[in-house]
């Protein structure tokens, strides 16, 4: 019997012909689908061997049903929207690409990082009403800057590279870092009260958890400088999103720089409304989730899940799991 592979976000991430070929050595039934709601998933691909999957959720329930599913290949690096726990408890394998877009998602930092220092945003507003503002209060070369990472793992270690190539120093908060021997030059290790009162640029890099999830909310807020610039990459989930607005509003914070949220929805396959308060702030850069995109990382995403599919189901281990006990 050939296994029957479930290809979730087919519509808003479509299969290319190369990931058909590189599922075809265990010759499957492919089912496409979006997977917008677990009904949907549970109707279509109940009894699915394997699931591929970019942004749909799958919940416990879901996997619970699926009594043949062996393997979750994740077409990117967080797993907050799978049931690992559950998946685990199955016995399934769940396989995930930590370096498919670390470069992308550091260069978009740095591309945020910058927008704001050199206010991008609100110097492209000027020209287009047609005059030229003197005031410089407020920029600073960011060689006298300091930038704060929240999470110092692959994508952090990228960003810091980044940053100190402009001279900027460099503050870590990482409960799982280990210094090394050789300790990086410029490069600090500090608690999360210090790196938010100290930095002029607070960077979020970090996987989401239960343990984490709004850990920036108005008490953390309150503790940056009012000149900060508050840059997040990781999950939107990390952020309390009214009292991020609320900051912004009132000053607590001078600006924001986002590429992921909690309450906007940017993989809706048709589109989303405009309607979040972060539409009503002007001190705010938002993009719609792009920091991982460039041809190599797609292409990455979409033919290395593959193969992991592939090994799992030949017997074999993906390249990487994020359950490996």
């Amino acid at each position: 019997m050939n296994p029957i592979i479930a290809r979730l976000n087919a519509q808003t991430f479509p299969m290319t012909d190369t990931e058909r070929e590189i599922l075809s050595a265990i010759q499957p039934e492919i089912i496409e689908l979006e997977g917008s709601t677990d009904e949907e998933i549970m109707t279509v691909a109940e009894n699915a061997d394997a699931v591929m999957i970019l942004s749909a959720y799958l919940r416990a329930p879901v996997i619970r049903k699926m009594k043949r599913l062996r393997v979750i290949s994740r077409m990117g690096t967080g797993t907050d929207k799978i049931d690992v726990a559950e998946a685990t408890k199955c016995g399934i394998v769940v396989a995930n690409l930590p370096d498919f877009s670390t470069e992308e998602v550091a260069d978009h930092t740095l591309a945020l990082i910058l927008a704001t220092a050199r206010r991008l945003k609100f110097y492209e507003s000027c020209i287009r009403k047609g005059y030229k503002p003197s005031s410089v209060e407020g920029m600073h070369r960011l060689s006298v800057q300091t930038l704060g990472i929240i999470g110092y793992g692959r994508i952090g270690k990228a960003v810091a590279k980044r940053a100190l190539a402009f001279g900027m120093k460099i503050l870590i908060y990482d409960p799982f870092y280990t210094p090394t021997t050789d300790r990086e030059s410029n490069i600090e290790p500090v608690d999360l009260e210090t790196l938010l009162t100290c930095s002029d640029y607070v960077t979020l890099l970090c996987p989401l958890t239960t343990n984490n999830r709004e850990m920036i909310g108005k008490k953390q807020l309150c503790m940056m400088k009012p000149t900060a610039a508050l840059i997040n990459t990781g999950r939107g989930e990390l952020i309390n999103e009214n009292d991020l607005v609320e900051a912004l509003k009132t000053g607590v914070i001078q600006t924001a720089a986002l590429d992921v949220f909690a309450g906007i929805n940017v993989f809706n396959e048709n589109g989303f409304p405009t309607t979040h308060p972060f539409f009503s702030v002007d001190n705010i850069i938002l993009t719609p989730h792009v920091s991982a995109n460039s041809e190599e990382a797609l292409t990455s995403a979409r033919n290395d899940a593959a193969k992991n599919v592939v090994a799992v189901l030949q017997g074999y281990n993906p390249s990487h799991t994020v359950n490996p006990k």
